[in-house]
C-alpha cells in the first residue's frame, strides 16, 4: 500500500483488496495506534489491512477517507472499550467521541462493537515474538512492528465479531 508519508501506515500485506462495494471498515482505535481492517459481508471475508499512527483527527480522516475510497467502503465499524463488567469508561467515552466525529467526516453510518479482549484475542492467534539471534530480547522496531500487527489483527476480530452477529440476525 502507498501513502503518504511513507511510514503513516504500516500494511498487512502490499497491494490493494480491489474496488468491491459494500465493505466495512474496522477500527481498533488506541491512544498511539489506530488498527485497521476490512471486511466484504457478501463474502464474509475479513481481512487486516493497516496499522496508522495516531496524530489529530484531521490527519487521521485523510488517510481514513483515502482507504474508504479505495476499497469502497460503505460503513464504519469501530471497536468500543467497555470495561469488563459491560459499562462504559472514559477510554470508551473518548472513543465514541472520536468514532462520532469520524463517521461524520468519512460519510459513513456508524457502528460500535464491544472489543474486550480483542487484542488478546489476536494477541493469542500471532506466533509469540521470538528473542533474537543472539538470545537478546526483541529490539523496539521488531516490539512496534508486532504491537503494530496486533492492533489490525484486533481490528479484524472485531469485524469478524460484527459479521457473526449480523449473521445471527439473518437465521
Amino acid at each position: 500500500m502507498t501513502m503518504s508519508p511513507p511510514d503513516d501506515l504500516v500494511p498487512d500485506t502490499p497491494g490493494a483488496v480491489g474496488s468491491a462495494s459494500g465493505r466495512l471498515l474496522g477500527v481498533d482505535l488506541g491512544s498511539r495506534r489506530i488498527g485497521i481492517a476490512l471486511a466484504d459481508p457478501v463474502t464474509g471475508v475479513v481481512r487486516a489491512l493497516a496499522t496508522l499512527r495516531r496524530q489529530d483527527a484531521e490527519r487521521e480522516s485523510i488517510v481514513l477517507g483515502r482507504l474508504v475510497a479505495e476499497h469502497g467502503v460503505t460503513e464504519l465499524i469501530v471497536g468500543l472499550p467497555l470495561h469488563m463488567a459491560g459499562d462504559e469508561g472514559k477510554q470508551a467515552q473518548e472513543t465514541r467521541i472520536w468514532a462520532e466525529a469520524m463517521a461524520l467526516r468519512l460519510g459513513l453510518p456508524l457502528s460500535l462493537r464491544d472489543e474486550r479482549l480483542s487484542s488478546v484475542a489476536a494477541e493469542a492467534r500471532l506466533p509469540r515474538l521470538r528473542r533474537g539471534p543472539s538470545g537478546a530480547p526483541p529490539g523496539s522496531g521488531r516490539r512496534d512492528r508486532h504491537r503494530a500487527r496486533i492492533d489490525r489483527e484486533a481490528a479484524a476480530g472485531i469485524l469478524q465479531a460484527e459479521l457473526d452477529a449480523r449473521s445471527e440476525v439473518r437465521a
